[in-house]
């Protein structure tokens, strides 16, 4: 019988189009895994009453369509480099983020025993200090080409676009640094997935 003691949360990082999720779903094939997107739960944290009121009361109806937040006008406040971006990018984590952790904490405690990993996924783990939530963190790295293709295909980004966003978050080189495990993404995704497990299993042995 396993003496592992609890279910392992893995946080894990990478740049935007890494493969991150992709990496997290292949590893239900070697564990009973449950995976927690909190890009996804910001998304539906933007249909809050409470954090529309206060989305609208910083930025105003310029970032709505009709009654619901338009994610567009309000990552053209947010994402880029100018000082004024920098600051509405504050002003919206400030709204949103403690309602996000709010969501992540209340799905962590509802783990069912028997799961042996559970993946937070989120792009701003580090800005947000979502990082104490987990017993380990994991680097996905994948070129800049491959995950330039893979934005271009799935949302119409343009390198500079990519770049742009990117200047928003920690540096890769900086989410790498804290990383306990880094997997190098570059080939396949299955080869990507076995490094991963392969790192799991040491730590749950």
């Amino acid at each position: 019988m396993s003496t592992r003691k609890k279910t392992l949360v893995i946080g894990i990082l990478g740049g935007i189009g890494s493969g991150k999720s992709a990496v997290s779903r292949g590893l239900s094939n070697h564990f009973k895994t449950i995976l927690i997107d909190a890009d996804r739960v910001g998304h539906d944290v933007l249909g809050f009453r409470t954090v529309k009121d206060s989305l609208r009361q910083e930025f105003g109806d310029t970032v709505f369509d009709g009654a619901e937040i338009c994610r567009k006008s309000l990552a053209q406040k947010v994402f880029g480099s100018e000082l004024h971006h920098k600051q509405s990018l504050i002003k919206l984590e400030k709204i949103v983020h403690p309602e996000i952790r709010r969501q992540v904490e209340q799905q962590l405690a509802k783990i069912p025993d028997d799961r042996e990993v559970v993946v937070l996924d989120a792009a701003v783990m580090l800005e947000a200090g979502w990082n104490d939530l987990c017993d380990t963190i994991v680097f996905v790295d994948t070129p800049f080409e491959t995950r330039l293709k893979r934005v271009n295909e799935n949302r119409g980004w343009t390198a500079d676009e990519l770049k742009r966003r990117e200047s928003s978050q920690v540096s890769l080189d900086e989410k790498r640094a804290v990383s306990e495990f880094v997997v190098d993404n570059s080939g396949s995704l299955e080869n990507a997935v076995e490094q991963l497990a392969a790192f799991i299993d040491q730590r749950i042995s």
